[in-house]
């Protein structure tokens, strides 16, 4: 069976000082879901926003929300980010490490879908076993932290081992994959399995953001 590929703009490189006009804009030019880097200063070099935002932004949009916590002890924020309006969380393994199922189930108790992202350099084999856990499993091809990043491409095994897995075991779960996605990664990215494509500069950054999403569906 075929499928879907769907295109989620990284709000990360949207223009901050007009983020409701940009995620319009986003939605009329063809995006699927919209990715949340949530970030604290502390898991990664870089902070972004939080709770209040998601409300905000919740108001303007019916898309389904990814909200990405790349923030240390994740599982204080879950019930925080259910409430205001988060479709799925996604939390890193690096983060929560043993207490990872745990978390999993925290989010799945929240009523929101849980997803579990890991760094370009956590061993696939580590994390294997929650795949079935997850409704969404994310695998970043940059070091979270800074959008604009050159694309990890060795990262692509652990997308294909991902696929693997998710087809062999029947797991209902999506596989995304972030970080320095463009005209020519997303092929890349869509041959190793992906599902859900994060993009962030390669749409935010083009003067014709419908045509840039365009284009990236049709690669």
């Amino acid at each position: 069976m075929e499928r879907e590929i769907k295109i989620a703009p990284s709000i990360l490189s949207a223009d901050f000082s007009k983020m409701g006009e940009e995620l319009e804009r986003a939605e009329k030019a063809g995006a699927d879901v919209v990715h949340i880097d949530v970030m604290d200063g502390v898991f990664v070099p870089n902070i972004t926003f939080g709770m209040k935002m998601v409300k905000d932004l919740r108001k303007l949009s019916d898309l389904p929300f990814d909200c990405h916590l790349m923030i240390v002890e994740p599982w204080k924020y879950v019930d925080k980010f259910a409430a205001v309006g988060a479709d799925y969380i996604t939390v890193h393994y690096e983060a929560c490490g043993e207490k990872t199922g745990e978390v999993l189930k925290l989010i799945r108790n929240n009523g929101v879908k849980c997803g579990l992202a890991i760094n370009p350099d956590t061993d696939f084999e580590k994390v294997k076993k929650y795949i079935g856990c997850c409704d969404l499993f994310l695998v970043m091809s940059v070091f979270p932290g800074f959008g604009g990043q050159k694309f990890i491409s060795d990262v692509l095994e652990k997308c294909r081992k991902a696929r693997e897995e998710i087809d062999k075991r029947g797991y209902s779960c999506v596989l995304e994959i972030d970080g320095g996605i463009n005209g020519e990664t997303v092929k890349l990215a869509a041959d190793a399995g992906c599902d859900f494509i994060v993009a962030g500069s390669a749409i935010f950054g083009a003067e014709d953001i419908a045509k840039a999403i365009k284009t990236l569906k049709n690669i």
